[in-house]
């Protein structure tokens, strides 16, 4: 059988090794399920997710010229849920209500912000105000042309 790119096949997992998960494909056939191919979120220890034996759903993602077969099974899942968000209609860029213009983010009170988004913020102030100084003492020196 002829396994074919953006298909789902059903499959039975037979090996599992520490970067990924090798799969025989029903009807013949098989592939490997990298790590990050195993569940949207992080995956440390891929027996944790599967087991040996285990019967998996697959989507092909790839077949290299020598012919091995890259599977995912997150995207198996995700093509299979329904979509919760209604498909919207494609409009030209003309005829949007609202145009797609960037909005500074609004500042947030100190009493609001957490020490967290205090330390970011006196981070990224105190590297605009070292890199401003030093841009200043480049052009006394003479060292950075204008």
């Amino acid at each position: 059988m002829q396994l074919e790119i953006g298909k789902i096949y059903t499959g039975k997992v037979k090996g599992i090794t520490q970067y990924g998960a090798f799969v025989d494909i029903d009807g013949g056939g098989n592939g490997m399920v990298h790590i990050s191919e195993i569940a949207n979120t992080f995956v440390n220890e891929i027996r944790d997710h599967l087991t040996e034996g285990q019967d998996v759903r697959a989507k092909v993602i790839g077949i290299n010229e020598a012919g091995k077969v890259s599977l995912s099974i997150k995207k198996a899942v995700d093509s299979d849920a329904p979509q919760d968000k209604p498909q919207r209609a494609a409009q030209p860029r003309e005829r949007r209500s609202k145009p797609n213009v960037w909005e500074p983010k609004k500042a947030v009170p100190q009493s609001e912000m957490t020490f967290e988004d205090m330390m970011s913020h006196f981070k990224q102030s105190s590297e605009e105000r070292i890199g401003d100084l030093k841009r200043s003492t480049d052009r006394k020196n003479g060292t950075r042309r204008k």
